[in-house]
């Protein structure tokens, strides 16, 4: 398996590619802008994505959904917490404000437990998490966790935006995430940190927003 990290866009995201290496078919996560950079990306290196997964639905993650679906035909995955809010009134308002692009609906809904897969060896794990909005997720498979806007390296997401809550989302954080494998390598939605990703014991011991 294959996982490439990419900042993208003026709010310095993470999306990422992850490919099977037998198959070459990949899930792009996040596509937050620079969509001819990724498509070239995943281009250069042989893959064909055949899905496009948002950790959750604000603009500044799902900004490149539209252009990566034109040019791939992939369907857009999301948490069904979100589903309504990606495409409401209020997120097209702060897209605009964000100067990024508005999203297609999502082609399908996303529950505690499915799993997201591409070719043989990509099996995305949908772990609810809200906090950051009702319907974040992190993708976990074996080793890897990718947290989205809930957990960053050495920090964690804002909740002061409609649906966040800080309760809620430390309870994700402590009981859904810092439970995994201590060796879990946690892949964030921004780079935001000191590294561009970590550990499950790393932020257990050291994250200051959760001790």
């Amino acid at each position: 398996m294959q996982i490439i990290q990419l900042m993208v866009g003026q709010m310095g995201v993470f999306a990422y590619l992850v490919a099977c290496d037998q198959t070459k078919e990949a899930v792009v996560i996040d596509p937050a802008g620079e969509e001819e950079r990724i498509l070239r990306e995943a281009k250069d290196r042989g893959l064909t994505i055949t899905k496009i997964v948002n950790t959750h639905g604000h603009p500044d993650h799902t900004c490149g959904n539209a252009r990566i679906k034109e040019m791939t035909g992939a369907p857009i995955l999301l948490h069904q917490g979100d589903a309504d809010g990606m495409i409401s009134p209020h997120a097209q308002q702060f897209a605009a404000m964000l100067g990024c692009a508005g999203t297609p609906p999502a082609d399908q809904t996303l529950q505690e437990g499915d799993e997201v897969a591409a070719g043989q060896e990509v099996r995305l794990k949908v772990i609810h998490t809200p906090g950051h909005s009702p319907g974040c997720v992190c993708l976990y498979t074996p080793g890897h966790v990718f947290t989205g806007d809930t957990l960053f390296v050495g920090g964690v997401g804002r909740t002061d935006l409609p649906g966040g809550s800080w309760p809620v989302m430390y309870k994700s954080i402590t009981e859904r995430i810092l439970t995994l494998p201590d060796d879990t390598v946690v892949w964030p939605g921004h780079h935001y940190g000191p590294s561009p990703r970590s550990t499950v014991k790393a932020e257990r011991d050291t994250n200051p927003f959760i001790h």
